[in-house]
């Protein structure tokens, strides 16, 4: 009989209590979609008995752009997680980026696309070139007026052209924000784009080839705000600008 109570209490034991409510996590689409969360969290919560599952309205969140901390990438995205001031909530962003957290994310193997890293360079951002603004309305009018040629991010990487370079190469170059600021005076973009009181209309013989990019000086802030919290490609040696 006591060796019975003794089996039982072991396995009662052994066996991953939730006594506290889960945490969730909110990640993109693209995340979700590939299986990483239902591969890496349910080891990181028998691991710390913490329940941590996939919800669009979790307080933790994953993006892919700062604030937050960088804890995996995939091909140029690398993904930052944001918590709140909570224990259980830095155990989980500990977990990430200690060795086992990273093995996990890296034992990872997707049925499409490319693996997940958990080792990764990061291109500094400097402090002076943030440009406050309004970020979220920023990616979506780049998503909206510049994903049509350009890879933004994750939401349209393989939408891009393969003649145009992609945001985070384009913040890589030095000169990045003039590039920007100035955007619609650099060929092909004048043909097409009109930025309200500031540029000339369309001639008449000459009209956009395209349906065209219209936009204000407003709009213009938010996406220079957006593109100074991306990160830039890690392309290696310095950049020989023509």
């Amino acid at each position: 009989m006591r060796f019975v109570l003794l089996c039982l209490s072991l396995t009662l034991s052994a066996t991953p209590s939730w006594p506290q409510e889960a945490i969730g996590l909110a990640a993109p689409a693209e995340v979700k979609d590939s299986g990483l969360l239902q591969h890496i969290l349910p080891r990181f919560s028998l691991k710390t008995g913490i329940r941590v599952i996939a919800d669009d309205a979790g307080v933790m969140v994953l993006e892919t752009a700062p604030p937050g901390d960088p804890v995996f990438a995939r091909g140029e995205v690398i993904y930052h997680l944001r918590i709140e001031d909570s224990d259980r909530q830095a155990r989980f962003l500990e977990w990430l980026k200690s060795d086992i957290g990273k093995r996990t994310v890296e034992s990872f193997a997707p049925a499409d696309g490319e693996p997940y890293s958990a080792n990764f360079d990061i291109a500094v951002v400097e402090s002076g070139d943030i440009v406050e603004g309004d970020t979220q309305l920023g990616e979506e009018l780049s998503m909206t007026h510049c994903g049509r040629c350009h890879v933004i991010g994750p939401r349209n990487r393989m939408n891009g052209l393969g003649s145009t370079p992609s945001f985070a190469v384009l913040r890589a170059m030095p000169d990045w924000s003039r590039r920007f600021e100035a955007f619609f005076a650099l060929n092909p973009h004048p043909a097409f784009t009109q930025i309200d009181g500031l540029t000339p209309p369309f001639d008449p013989e000459r009209p956009s080839p395209i349906h065209p990019v219209e936009m204000t000086l407003d709009d213009l802030d938010a996406i220079l705000a957006f593109v100074s919290r991306i990160d830039a490609a890690d392309l290696g040696a310095p950049l020989k600008l023509q």
